[in-house]
């Protein structure tokens, strides 16, 4: 079969597409210089085509780029530096970063996104330095957005719309050293506890450990969530509260009813098999008084007839 009759294959597309990157020398607009790409500040919409394969480090921030394209950034396998920030991103697929995999650095601060896929990051296990500070529409994060990031030692989180993190999603992350949490509403409430206790115990640098602090519920508005950990163990797991009386009372009330109800059916099953066999006994008496009448009467019968049959002797 012919290649026009029949589909193109994969290797001849990304041959082509290698072609057209390598055949280029430097995005329009742009600087480049010894395996170094700066396209900051160039009021750029996207992200800029024929971006040399052997780059090493790409500069694309201070521009209005709102979606990384992951086939052209998947070429530049050789990438290590990747600064995103002040762009107009929104999200991050699970195959943005594909084809980046020896990615050290990767800044995507200060965009707008609104969500990272729970794998957006599963193949950079040679990252170091992540950004992603200044998204205030941010709202969640996966508990397996960091889980083959096995490298990261610093990671920024700071002024994102988080309100709570799984304590699971850093897990893998050995080798972190340096984590950024202010700036976020967090709501300390019971499944938040895990975490408090996770940075507690993981002896991270926490330089704005002060200003990292929780804005529910009232009683912790203004404590740093790494102090949070007591209180919150005290309040989800020796506290208890009003409601939790109103259900303990609930279940006790259910357990007299069914304990009462069972008592009572117990009872009434009772003086009924007891009702039953005093029957029974009072039927085989009645029988059995029947009986021995009955045979003394027609011993009797016989007794008299016997004696009218014969003559008396003189």
């Amino acid at each position: 079969m012919s290649l026009a009759s029949g589909p193109v294959p994969g290797w001849l597309l990304f041959s082509f597409g290698m072609g057209l990157v390598s055949g280029s020398k430097c995005p329009n607009n742009c600087q480049c210089q010894a395996q170094e790409v700066s396209c900051s500040g160039r009021k750029l919409s996207e992200y800029p085509p024929d971006v040399p394969l052997d780059t090493r480090r790409l500069y694309l921030n201070d521009n209005s780029i709102t979606f990384l394209p992951a086939m052209d950034l998947g070429l530049l396998s050789d990438l290590v530096y990747l600064d995103c920030r002040n762009n107009q991103i929104g999200e991050v697929m699970d195959y943005t970063f594909v084809g980046v995999y020896k990615l050290v650095y990767l800044d995507l601060s200060s965009n707008k996104l609104r969500s990272i896929s729970p794998y957006s990051f599963s193949v950079l296990s040679n990252l170091v330095q992540l950004n992603i500070s200044n998204n205030p529409h941010l709202l969640s994060l996966s508990k397996h957005t960091f889980a083959n990031t096995s490298s990261l030692r610093y990671l920024d989180l700071r002024n994102t719309g988080l309100q709570t993190l799984d304590h699971t999603a850093f897990q893998n992350l050995l080798t972190l050293q340096t984590l950024y949490l202010s700036g976020n509403p967090w709501k300390c409430n019971c499944s938040f506890l895990d975490f408090t206790v996770y940075l507690i115990v993981s002896h991270l640098s926490h330089a704005d450990d002060l200003n990292a602090t929780c804005v529910e519920p009232p009683d912790l508005a203004g404590w740093p969530i790494s102090q949070a950990g007591n209180p919150l163990r005290y309040m989800c797991i020796t506290h208890l509260e009003s409601r939790d009386y109103m259900f303990l009372l609930l279940v006790g009330f259910c357990i007299f009813a069914a304990g009462t109800v069972a008592a009572w059916l117990t009872g009434m099953c009772a003086v009924v098999y007891q009702n039953a066999n005093r029957k029974s006994s009072e039927t085989e008496d009645e029988d059995e008084h029947g009986q021995r009448v009955v045979s003394r009467r027609i011993f009797q019968s016989k007794a008299d007839s016997g004696h009218d049959g014969f003559p008396q002797l003189i």
